[in-house]
């Protein structure tokens, strides 16, 4: 699963990884920095507001109870350096943007949602 295993099968089980696996090919793992991405604190919400429709920054902020401007400012950025998110400053006094996701980022919609479907319908299980 690391670059040198980027074909990741359907199924997990099919995987032989090496045993042990190697710590360099686990820190490299495109799915562990997925994961590590994914699992801060305000990611996976901005992403479930964005998959909505697209916010102003603002709107977004007003959005999310609890996050600092500065987070948010944080987060997204983030997302855009990933290709996830894209901004777009529109030309007006004062200067406002707006925060989509781009094709990439609807792309990693569909397997969000299965994880979150399985995460929902298995609540006391894990954690």
């Amino acid at each position: 699963m690391s670059t040198a295993h980027t074909g990741v099968p359907t199924s997990l089980r099919q995987h032989a990884l090496p045993v042990p696996v190697p710590a360099g090919e686990y820190e490299q793992c495109p799915v562990t920095e997925l994961l590590r991405r994914l699992g801060d604190k305000w990611t996976l919400v901005t992403l479930s507001l964005l998959a909505r429709r697209p916010f102003r920054f603002n709107e977004l902020h007003r959005a999310v109870e609890g996050i600092s401007q500065r987070m948010l400012t944080r987060t997204l950025r983030t997302l855009e350096a990933d290709g996830l998110v894209e901004r777009e400053v529109f030309a007006t006094l004062p200067p406002s943007v707006e925060y989509r996701l781009t094709p990439l980022g609807v792309s990693l919609l569909e397997p969000l949602s299965a994880l979150a479907a399985w995460a929902v319908a298995n609540p006391r299980r894990v954690g």
